[in-house]
């Protein structure tokens, strides 16, 4: 019998002991996949980096103890998604900026060239300034990592050709109208519907920063965008710049049509509109754009962190701060959003990373074949 419990106790010990040294052993982690590990092995040979485990990068963000990132985001957003993000990390010492104007990017960019933005991590990456700042960035493989999951962020909202930066956010354009001067039915049906000799003549107004008209090229190709632009100004539209005040007009029952204004601008002005006058509607092709692109610097001191950021931002708690304070402000590509919800089962214009950089100047063509037009000064 005494024998018999030796054995017992014997065995017990000699698992405890094993069950210990498991314990502090490498083989109670997850060894990287062989998909992972060729994944790296590519990124690496084309000078990218690549992180086989996010608890990998959480522990280097948690070294490096700090963050600091500018944003384009609006100022109560950056807010939120910054005090959601410390308490998501309460290790990180977290401070983002807004940044907006062609000036303050135009600085930046300056100073990112000459070295001299050593204080910042993540950046906003201006759209109509795009190609300046790849060279500039952490050649971080965001999109080999978001694909094999290292990275929680959907692969659509990361730029294929440079893998290192993503949209947060996306914008589509819509019709606002006014329903004391025109019926819900009588809103044209379709963007050609704008070139029916009912709306010739001023009945409608069109902003001369034609983002809507530029992002109908990803859907029709350049020439017929072009066509359509020229007709469209054909039709005497009333031009304006901006949509927000535009909106306000519109609420007072000035203008009746408005083409192409951003649905988050739309809403904005809907809900401040107590008389419950404005309306909007969503044409096909929905002209879709990604925006407010972000990346992590290639000076930055505190990498890890940073992208971290750039993941908070792309996450579902993320998307739902965009959606309630950009306003409806989260991608289009994440479920559930309001933009994934109000375009489900359309056709989409989608100004995706291969039309991106081209926007400024699908934007100069229109205007071009517009004729230069000019803003009404009566108006």
């Amino acid at each position: 019998m005494k024998a018999f419990f030796f054995k017992i106790a014997t065995f017990f010990f000699i698992n405890s002991i094993i069950v210990c040294w498991l314990a502090g052993s490498d083989l109670f982690a997850a060894s990287p996949s062989p998909a992972l590990l060729k994944a790296r092995q590519e990124a690496e040979t084309k000078g990218f980096i690549f992180e086989t485990s996010r608890d990998e990068i959480v522990a280097k963000a948690k070294k490096e103890g700090r963050m600091r990132a500018l944003s384009s985001l609006e100022t109560e957003t950056i807010k939120v998604m910054a005090a959601a993000f410390k308490a998501e990390y309460p290790f990180l010492d977290v401070h983002v900026e807004e940044t907006t104007g062609t000036e303050a990017i135009q600085r930046f960019i300056l100073e990112m060239k000459t070295g001299r933005a050593k204080g910042w991590d993540g950046t906003h990456v201006s759209t109509d300034f795009y190609n300046e700042f790849p060279p500039y960035l952490k050649k971080f493989d965001i999109l080999g990592m978001a694909t094999h999951g290292v990275l929680r962020i959907p692969a659509q909202i990361v730029d294929p050709a440079n893998r290192n930066i993503i949209a947060v956010t996306s914008g589509i354009q819509v019709v606002a109208f006014s329903k004391k001067l025109i019926a819900p039915e009588k809103v044209p049906d379709s963007w050609e519907d704008f070139l029916k000799p009912e709306f010739k003549g001023r009945k409608f107004v069109a902003d001369v920063r034609p983002t809507e008209i530029a992002a109908l090229v990803p859907a029709w190709g350049l020439e017929r965008t072009l066509d359509f632009a020229r007709k469209l100004a054909a039709q005497q539209p009333i031009w304006v710049r901006g949509a927000t005040r535009t909106l306000t007009v519109m609420a007072a029952g000035e203008y009746a049509l408005f083409i192409g204004p951003g649905f988050h601008t739309a809403m904005r002005a809907v809900e401040k509109d107590p008389a419950g006058t404005l309306g909007y509607k969503i044409l096909e092709p929905v002209p879709t754009r990604l925006t407010e692109a972000a990346a992590v610097l290639s000076t930055s001191e505190h990498p890890y962190a940073a992208l971290l950021w750039l993941e908070f931002q792309a996450s579902p708690q993320g998307q739902r701060i965009a959606d309630k304070h950009e306003p409806y402000g989260a991608s289009v590509f994440v479920p559930g959003s309001t933009l994934e919800k109000l375009t489900k089962g359309k056709k989409f214009s989608l100004v995706n990373w291969d039309h991106f950089t081209r926007m400024s100047d699908y934007q100069a063509k229109v205007v071009e074949a517009y004729g230069f037009p000019k803003v009404d000064k009566g108006r």
